[in-house]
């Protein structure tokens, strides 16, 4: 056997020694060291045949095509005679992947850049790509300002050549700002441009906002954030001439130097536009926001070129230039704005289509969109169908893309990308407190049934003082202009004692049937009627209600009545979405009136509201304020004798919905009893009695303020799941037509709740997480304002209801 001469041995020469420089004829190939890769693999990866004739050249040309394909860290070319041999060594099989020490990146993450790298579990292991990804991910760290940080891959073999990888993080601590230098500000001082950045020094416990640790991004975002402070009041020219970082010795600490030219301020001298004007400039020039011969406002100029590409993008031009070009006459230092305009094509919408809509039918989405397919293409118009998708309150998020259409300059597809939320809840709730023990109440609401966007619920609700059966339907597009139509039927039968009311009974029935008219896209009207039946047992004796039952002549015994109402309401609802908001406001108003004949005749009208302020760009922080007004009160007369407000229908405060730390109807007005009526035969003490037992009033005024936060240690995409925040709640109720001052001569046997002043308020946190099986509410709360007679819940949970 002739003995085999190495022609290549190393898989980074590209030429070979003079031992096997000549060339010859290939009789045969065989390839040595195959394992996973087959032999017709290797073959057709090979730029060499049998019976060709190769040299030096083809060689290199072999290793070059073997090592490109992925498979082999090692190869050998050698002759045998007229034979070609080719030593392999196969790269591992990646068995398994693991992470440990791991904390700023998430295992997610890590799998994903590993699989763009085509680094997954099945895959041939490539050293080169290892130590790509340490020296990438190390970066990441160093720009986060972790300078400490090491990433290891360690690779170990296992048998039939795989092998585990475990890539090991040491991620050490981020490195603090120790100082931040300004050189070159005569204008502004330190302290004021240290005010624009998120990165500061020494910051203090409570500002949560600032940070000390060194991040390479927020510096960049600083440095912008410093630029617009300067262009806002007039420096157009300034600029940082330069930015040095230092580091510490030790790595832990970080110095940062700015370097700046500040200019002059500059004046407006005038603005013009030019070029594709499709309006004319007049209409343009209305947009202007700022007067000539004021300081120069970079904010004000890319809000003109905002509007101006928003007014484009309402006439279907969607996709505008618009630049500003400052001429500038440094002598008198003033600036000439030129707003150049290129409008390009109008384009048209050609189809409108639904992307994750697994449930809810096409139609139901469709009918909210108020751009038209075929019109040019609205910007104005496709925000408003967004959020009037966003308000539904069926979908966690909903995004629209504009995607042009293949081989047409002037027409694109609008695609609306929903993702469905629970529309469905079961009414659930858990409270505990320190006199009402446990309750309990179940029902269940299907806000999209089967995906018509029609919302049904059926409650059927048994607890130590109410059961109750309900059914309400409602079609939000009962016809196509918009109207709606809701109708309900109801049983009630009402234990007052056991809820923490004075004590009677209310076995009620009735009907009601609702339309809703749409005044324009925020504003809502509702008409509708309705009838009661109420059946009072165990009259209360107290004497706000005796009042009452003298009033509709039915002082002995039962009190029955039947009533028919009519009620009208108006709805404005400008938030940003239905599910979870974090901006805009939300208005209701209510009147409800029985009609004449009707055997208790009263009128109620209510006022809620709910504004939803961000505090941060990205709506991390948000302020929640809550109100509620109501009042109620009979009219006319019956018999001679005055209408009065039906105590069946007062308002109460306590509980979740209205006044947390309080258990529910708790806090307001108590039931006093007139023991002995005869002034001479009765004493202080025997003609009145006063209880705790709560009986409401014919006012209400609540009031709630929310500081909505970032939900600790929960990640992004569960924060979008969970809302947490603290609150400071405040309420009071009372009875306009008794009080207790005149009605017992001037003495105060309990607190006078003829008084609108007398609230209680409440501290507390709450939380809450849009589960699988609706929403669920958790809240702690503490009274910080409270009467005698109230009584505590410190923890209510709840499922179904959130704010």
């Amino acid at each position: 056997m002739a003995m085999k001469k190495i022609l290549f041995a190393t898989l980074l020469a590209t030429s070979v020694s003079a031992n096997g420089a000549e060339n010859f004829v290939v009789q045969d190939i065989q390839v040595e060291g195959l394992q996973r890769v087959t032999l017709g693999a290797a073959l057709l990866n090979m730029p060499v045949r049998i019976g060709d004739s190769i040299g030096n050249q083809d060689v290199s040309q072999i290793i070059r095509a073997l090592y490109a394909s992925g498979n082999f860290e090692d190869i050998k070319v050698l002759r045998e005679g007229d034979v070609l041999v080719v030593q392999v060594k196969e790269r591992p099989t990646i068995s398994s992947i693991s992470f440990s020490g791991n904390k700023a990146i998430k295992e997610e993450q890590l799998t994903q850049n590993l699989e763009a790298s085509d680094v997954r579990v099945g895959e041939a292991l490539d050293r080169t790509t290892l130590a790509n990804i340490e020296k990438g991910l190390e970066d990441f760290y160093y720009s986060v300002g972790k300078y400490n940080a090491n990433v290891k891959a360690v690779v170990t073999p296992l048998p039939r050549n795989r092998a585990d990888l475990k890539f090991v993080f040491s991620e050490g601590v981020s490195a603090k700002i120790q100082q931040i230098n300004f050189i070159g500000n005569e204008v502004f001082t330190d302290d004021e441009l240290l005010s624009r950045f998120e990165l500061n020094v020494d910051v203090s416990w409570w500002n949560f906002l600032a940070d000390d640790k060194y991040q390479k991004q927020v510096l960049a975002g600083d440095l912008e954030a410093l630029k617009s402070y300067y262009l806002d009041r007039g420096y157009l020219k300034f600029k940082i001439d330069s930015t040095q970082v230092s580091i510490s010795p030790d790595k832990k600490g970080v110095y940062v130097s700015l370097v700046l030219d500040e200019g002059k301020p500059y004046t407006v001298k005038d603005v013009k536009f030019r070029g594709d004007l499709p309006s004319g400039e007049e209409e343009f020039e209305k947009l202007v926001t700022f007067e000539m011969g004021e300081l120069y406002n970079g904010s004000a100029v890319t809000s003109l070129e905002e509007n101006v590409k928003r007014q484009l993008g309402e006439a279907g031009y969607a996709y505008p230039q618009v630049r500003t070009i400052s001429e500038f006459d440094d002598e008198t230092q003033e600036v000439s704005l030129v707003v150049n305009v290129e409008s390009g094509k109008r384009i048209y919408v050609r189809d409108i289509r639904f992307v994750g809509n697994n449930a809810t039918k096409d139609e139901v989405l469709r009918r909210e969109m108020r751009q038209m397919e075929g019109s040019w293409l609205n910007s104005k118009s496709i925000e408003t169908g967004k959020n009037r998708l966003n308000r539904l309150g069926f979908f966690e998020t909903v995004d629209v893309q504009t995607v042009r259409v293949p081989g047409s300059e002037d027409q694109v597809d609008l695609v609306y990308s929903v993702k469905e939320a629970n529309s469905g809840s079961i009414n659930f709730g858990i409270g505990y407190g320190t006199e009402s023990g446990v309750s309990f109440q179940v029902g269940l609401q299907q806000d999209n049934f089967l995906g018509t966007g029609n919302r049904v619920g059926v409650s059927a609700m048994m607890n130590d003082y109410q059961k109750n059966v309900s059914l309400d339907y409602r079609d939000p597009y009962w016809n196509l202009d918009g109207v709606s139509l809701g109708g309900k039927v109801f049983y009630n039968q009402f234990e007052a004692k056991e809820a923490g009311i004075v004590d009677y009974t209310n076995e009620s029935y009735g009907t009601s049937l609702t339309w809703g008219f749409p005044f324009d896209e925020l504003n809502r009207f509702e008409f509708g009627v309705g009838y009661t039946h109420n059946k009072i047992g165990n009259v209360p004796t107290y004497d706000q209600a005796q009042l009452f039952a003298q009033s509709i002549d039915q002082a002995d015994g039962d009190i029955i009545t039947n009533d028919f109402d009519v009620n009208v309401a108006w709805t404005r609802n400008n938030l940003n979405r239905g599910y979870f908001p974090t901006a805009g406001n939300y208005q209701r108003a209510f009147a409800k009136a029985t009609v004449p004949g009707s055997d208790a005749q009263y009128f109620k009208v209510q006022y809620d509201v709910r504004q939803y302020i961000p505090l941060t760009k990205k709506h991390e922080f948000t302020l929640l304020m809550r109100g509620r007004l109501g009042y109620g009160n009979g009219y006319g007369q019956t018999d001679g004798n005055d209408n009065l407000f039906p105590f069946y229908e007062n308002y109460y405060a306590g509980g979740f919905t209205t006044l947390r730390g309080f258990r529910s109807n708790s806090a307001g007005p108590k039931a006093v009893y007139t023991v002995n009526s005869n002034p001479i035969l009765c004493s202080t003490d025997s003609c009145v009695n006063a209880t705790d037992d709560s009986v409401g009033g014919n006012a209400v005024a609540l009031a709630s303020m929310e500081l909505i936060v970032p939900t600790p240690f929960a990640s992004d995409e569960a924060r979008s799941q969970i809302r947490t925040s603290v609150f400071i709640d405040a309420a009071s109720v009372w009875d306009t037509e008794f009080d207790y001052d005149s009605a017992y001569d001037g003495q105060r046997y309990y607190d006078d709740y003829s008084d609108p002043t007398n609230y209680r308020a409440s501290y507390g946190a709450a939380l809450q997480w849009m589960s699988p099986m609706g929403p669920l509410v958790f809240s702690v709360a503490k009274p910080i304002e409270k009467y005698e007679g109230d009584d505590e819940e410190f923890f209510t949970f709840t499922i179904g209801r959130t704010f």
